[in-house]
């Protein structure tokens, strides 16, 4: 008798805690919400977070434990391993989790950091948040990047009021500047016609000639050429460029600039161990490449000649146990609302 009271004031124990931790875990969320993501980061990483993410996976162990109906129960007993299980994943791939398993095992893993290649070269030093570098155990060589733009892009007309337009780049486009957005008369102030569009401008010399030609063995260098019509009916031809915007001078009427949106960024990679190509891969936004226990995605790149990509090195341990502990808890809460009813799995109701 005495046996069977301690047991029930266990399980009161087990849910009471329960219940506390949950709703620290509701605080906890709000919180980091409001501190940022960095701030965030180290406070769920810190030693007294440790403490609670290791204490919530013991409770839930001892849930299993006090309660063993449960294992009657497929979809509760899911839902539970399946928290414990991502409980797990997480803390074998936390800071904390990191530094234990390094003392533990003599290692010295990178978890996260950056990598600074440049197109046509082999690199293998990824720079930590602390500034230290630490070598992978193979390397990343960047066999090319490209960055893709959203066509046409615009052409942007300033006049000395500070009145502006932004127009189409579109070749063969002709538009009149004579009104503005609330169509009350302007100074008339002529026409502009996008004749072409470079993406790598050049002056080539053809006889005693320098024509502007698109070299395309080149490096970058967008530009437009126009032809500006005046009100007086002369014409003149002026070349406006992405990354070297002209000066203005103080009798021009007229102030233009030639911007594009980035689409996408993409970096042709090899990985390359034992002086072999293993992997071939082109990163980019939202897709990542995984090999040897790392996660490597795109983070940056130069933004004025696209000759070198910036990679970001995330360690995914624990990431792959993450993964099956969701696919574990989704399964449960599908089996305990739907498919027990299916399959005639009634024990709840009887």
């Amino acid at each position: 008798m005495q046996s069977v009271g301690l047991k029930n004031g266990l399980r009161r124990v087990v849910l009471w805690a329960g219940l506390l931790l949950i709703l620290l875990l509701i605080v906890f969320s709000i919180y980091g919400a409001f501190i940022g993501a960095e701030s965030a980061k180290e406070f769920f990483n810190s030693i007294p977070l440790s403490v609670y993410w290791l204490a919530f996976a013991i409770l839930l162990i001892s849930a299993i434990a006090q309660f063993r109906r449960l294992l009657c129960f497929r979809g509760l007993f899911l839902i539970h391993l399946g928290c414990i299980v991502v409980l797990a994943g997480g803390i074998i791939g936390s800071q904390a989790g990191f530094k234990v398993q390094d003392k533990l095992f003599g290692t010295d893993t990178i978890r996260t950091g950056q990598m600074v290649i440049n197109e046509g070269t082999t690199e293998r030093a990824v720079e930590l948040e602390d500034g230290v570098i630490k070598m992978l155990p193979f390397a990343i060589k960047l066999v090319d990047f490209k960055i893709e733009y959203y066509q046409p892009g615009q052409l942007i007309i300033r006049t000395p009021k500070g009145e502006g337009f932004k127009i189409p780049a579109q070749e063969g486009q002709k538009y009149m500047l004579g009104v503005d957005s609330t169509s009350s008369p302007q100074a008339d102030l002529g026409s502009v016609e996008i004749v072409r569009r470079f993406e790598n401008f050049k002056l080539a010399r053809e006889g005693d000639k320098r024509i502007a030609i698109d070299d395309v063995n080149g490096g970058p260098n967008p530009a437009l050429e126009l032809l500006l019509k005046q009100p007086d009916g002369s014409e003149t031809t002026k070349y406006v460029f992405e990354r070297f915007p002209g000066h203005a001078r103080p009798d021009d009427n007229l102030q233009f600039s030639y911007r594009r949106s980035v689409k996408d960024f993409l970096s042709d990679v090899e990985v390359v161990k034992d002086n072999k190509v293993v992997v071939r891969k082109s990163i980019e936004v939202n897709k990542p490449l995984h090999f040897g226990g790392y996660l490597f995605y795109q983070q940056g790149y130069d933004g004025d000649a696209g000759r070198y990509t910036v990679l970001g090195v995330t360690n995914d341990r624990g990431l792959g146990i993450v993964f099956l502990g969701y696919i574990l808890l989704c399964t449960g809460v599908f089996w305990q609302f739907w498919l027990r009813h299916i399959f005639g799995d009634r024990e709840m109701e009887d």
